[in-house]
């Protein structure tokens, strides 16, 4: 039978509506307790009740490794009536469990006032009210996460509940900052059970479950797979594909690396995800000098921010070091997405403020002139721009000479140059960077796909590990802001600074 409280509640919200009650069964001391959970709308008592009773008060300092932890079903009836909720209802029940089960701010300043009046005290009662004012900066909602991650099933939860919290954010749904606090309560717990220590590094191959295979071409977010003979190249000879699980999410891998084993570092993608020579083809380890890491994503949203990518490439290059002794060339063919779009909004910013021509050299702009039979001035710069928006120069061998150098030096100066707060603005370039990674070469022609002209103009670029260097170069980079470039990056930065006059 459903409640007497909540039919009182059905009753008393003019808000609510009709919805089949479901019903969830939680193993309760050898037993089976039901209970419902009606969706609600915005405000609406059964809201208020559901998180009344799921949200277990926080036990007090003197208690807190006494209290015996709430039951199972709290934890299952919440996720249970969360699930059944339409975005916009989930954000108001987000909003009031961030508002009205976070941190008693009014004891929080009680025993800071305390602990100021204990300075003059002896060590150790200086420590105990740190402690206390630790303890009350622990939001009373901390503890229903907690718990929910011990259920089956409750971690995925708890990382599709932040990638909820993480659209509300971006999308500006609100601007509450307890939302922001619970989605930084939120990232912290999760970075605790995604530690490096507690993943498993996975080899994917031809002969791994299907489910994976399909999952792997599924979450395939830098080159797509498109079939499945294409994803048996990808697991096949020459080449390695490894993902990182947890034992909370069997069957889910969390980021995922493709490597391309080479006999030197390419500079092309074509030859790594177009090629099928090699289908069947047995491995010559005399062939395989260098590891390409062509592609990595990250499968789940709501681990963003929750470092696993860099510790998947390391644990990477110590498997392909242990079974090629000889290997010692490790790089990145990287994507540079945004350089098109950027090249873009560059080139209007010039336009309207009358200063384009200093982009390119006089030479160049008479040559863009006779190619694209145009007047010279803001008609050539005109015509530039529509040239790199449709990519139309890729069928002409003329234009493509002639912007070769334009596009490589304007593409070097986007990666090295444009910053966002001190770091490289590329979110790909400040991944490797941060990893410890040099900037080694740009790469023309590297991507012809639709894919790669749209956001690169086809452009891609190498970021080389140089294993003895990686750690000083990404305390340099983290802590200074200082980029480890080859010399011809370094080169085609000169020439844009040179020609472009900016």
């Amino acid at each position: 039978m459903i409640s007497q409280r909540l039919i009182f509640a059905f009753r008393s919200s003019t808000r609510c509506w009709r919805h089949p009650i479901a019903f969830v069964e939680a193993r309760k001391r050898g037993g089976w307790r039901c209970f419902s959970t009606p969706v609600c709308s915005r405000g609406s008592p059964v809201m208020e009740e559901i998180l009344a009773r799921v949200v277990a008060p926080l036990p007090t300092y003197e208690t807190r490794d006494k209290a015996p932890p709430p039951p199972e079903s709290n934890s299952l009836e919440f996720m249970h009536f969360y699930k059944s909720l339409d975005m916009e209802d989930k954000l108001s029940l987000l909003t009031k469990l961030s508002q009205d089960f976070g941190v008693d701010h009014k004891s929080v300043s009680e025993l800071a006032v305390k602990l100021l009046d204990t300075q003059i005290r002896d060590l150790a009662t200086i420590l105990q009210a740190e402690d206390r004012l630790r303890y009350s900066l622990i939001p009373r909602y901390r503890q229903l996460l907690s718990h929910i991650s011990r259920v089956e099933g409750g971690v995925k939860f708890l990382v599709d509940l932040r990638t909820d919290l993480l659209e509300i954010i971006s999308s500006k749904a609100s601007d509450s900052p307890q939302i922001r606090d619970l989605n930084s309560t939120l990232k912290s717990l999760l970075s605790e059970w995604f530690s490096v220590g507690l993943l498993k590094l996975e080899r994917i191959t031809w002969q791994s479950p299907c489910d994976i295979l399909q999952k792997i071409s599924q979450y395939e977010a830098v080159h797509p797979v498109r079939n499945w003979t294409d994803l048996k190249r990808r697991v096949g000879p020459y080449r390695r594909c490894y993902a990182f699980t947890h034992a909370a999410m069997p069957g889910e891998p969390l980021v995922v690396l493709h490597v391309a084993l080479t006999e030197e570092i390419s500079n092309n993608i074509q030859g790594i995800v177009r090629e099928f020579s090699t289908l069947d083809a047995e491995e010559d380890v005399n062939k395989i000098n260098a590891a390409v890491f062509y592609s990595i994503s990250s499968t789940q949203a709501g681990l963003q921010g929750v470092e696993l990518g860099n510790y998947l490439i390391k644990r990477v290059v110590r498997e392909l070091q242990s079974e090629f002794p000889h290997m010692c060339q490790f790089s990145s063919l990287s994507p540079i997405p945004g350089f098109t779009s950027w090249l873009q909004g560059l080139l209007n910013q010039c336009r309207k403020e009358g200063r384009g021509l200093e982009l390119l050299s006089e030479q160049e702009w008479r040559e863009v002139e006779q190619a694209t039979d145009c007047a010279p001035g803001m008609a050539a710069m005109d015509a530039l721009r529509k040239l790199i928006g449709t990519g139309e120069w890729m069928r002409s061998e003329r234009l493509s000479l002639l912007l070769e150098p334009v596009l490589m030096r304007l593409c070097a100066w986007y990666l090295y140059g444009e910053k966002r707060r001190g770091y490289a603005l590329n979110p790909v370039a400040n991944f490797h960077l941060q990893n410890g990674a040099t900037m080694w070469r740009l790469n023309w022609h590297a991507d012809t796909s639709p894919r790669g002209m749209a956001n690169s103009c086809g452009i891609m670029v190498n970021y080389r590990y140089f294993l003895s260097e990686t750690s000083h170069n990404s305390a340099l980079y983290l802590q200074n802001k200082v980029i480890t470039a080859s010399e011809q990056v370094l080169s085609l930065v000169s020439q844009f600074q040179k020609n472009s006059k900016l």
